[in-house]
């Protein structure tokens, strides 16, 4: 589908795309730049990629598809340093979860003739660094794209294409308007996680081990959010603020809520609001983002594989 892609990061994400454009053959060529030495080492180790540099200018020359895999916070930074070694016709592309930043953040320094079209695969998991990628990763997960006025449409269509060979289904939305929905599925939902995760570490009254050893699914399932990258999700915050601010008002407001129906024995109102949200579990099963088998944490097959067993 394209000549060369470069990729300007190498985690998570970055290598996923690497591995999944690998293997189901979708590039001649993927030119890998990332800030560290030490982690485009690992990359070249991994095989990653065909050809590797600590200088981003060099990877994007003559690439058909640039995308940029970084904290969204180092974006402005970057696109300063490639766009003028962008090839005109190339797609400059990226995989944020915050779209408004990094249209301010990318847009004015973009050349003519290089379609600059932001995305976020909306998948991941708690681990990063470049071994931590697989290709599947994008299975039947959302990639939305908030392509910005003017968009060239062939370019949205080969960059779409790509995300769909990668097994991802794609929306279109605005930059607004995503960083709006994402607040809510995604941002608050981590905030919140970090916060909880933090309040049982200041707990005079508990032990770390007690915390540690007594973890129930509910703050088990909290700590495996709050693992995630925090240079990533420092900057997610940082750049998407204004959404972020007026979600946790809602929340704030509705917490308020809940805790005088706990504080007056207000048991309708929990069993009510306990029916709804176990609903909207249930619509998220039935859209296929999500399975109801338990497994309470227990990857078994993962556990057996990892023991050799």
């Amino acid at each position: 589908m394209f000549e060369k892609v470069a990729l300007i990061g190498i985690g998570l994400i970055g290598s996923s795309i690497a591995r999944a454009i690998k293997e189901k053959n979708l590039a001649d060529h993927i030119a890998i730049s990332t800030r560290s030495q030490k982690t485009l080492d690992r990359a070249k180790e991994l095989g990653l990629g065909d050809s590797y540099n600590i200088d981003p200018t060099e990877v994007v020359r003559d690439a058909d598809l640039v995308i940029i895999c970084a904290p969204v916070g180092a974006y402005e930074a970057i696109g300063k340093q490639i766009a003028p070694h962008l090839k005109t016709g190339a797609i400059l592309s990226d995989v944020g979860s915050v779209k408004e930043h990094v249209v301010k953040a990318l847009e004015p320094h973009v050349p003519d003739g290089v379609h600059f079209i932001p995305g976020h695969p909306i998948a991941g998991t708690e681990n990063s660094g470049p071994e931590a990628g697989f290709a599947s990763l994008f299975d039947g997960k959302w990639c939305i794209l908030t392509p910005i006025e003017g968009t060239d449409q062939d370019a949205l269509h080969r960059l779409r294409d790509l995300w769909v060979a990668f097994g991802s289904d794609v929306e279109i939305l605005d930059a607004k308007h995503h960083d709006m929905v994402l607040a809510i599925t995604s941002h608050v939902p981590h905030l919140i996680a970090y916060n909880i995760v933090g309040t049982a570490d200041h707990l005079e009254s508990v032990t770390k081990s007690e915390v540690i050893k007594f973890s129930a699914g509910g703050f088990r399932d909290f700590t495996r959010i709050a693992a995630s990258d925090p240079e990533m999700w420092r900057d997610v915050f940082l750049t998407n603020r204004e959404a972020v601010m007026e979600m946790l008002g809602r929340f704030s407001e509705d917490l308020s809520m809940l805790q005088r129906a706990v504080r007056f024995g207000d048991g309708e109102m929990l069993e009510e609001l306990f029916t709804r949200t176990r609903n909207i579990r249930r619509s998220i099963i039935d859209a296929g983002q999500e399975t109801d088998v338990p497994d309470f944490g227990r990857h078994v097959s993962a556990v057996e594989d990892e023991s050799g067993a």
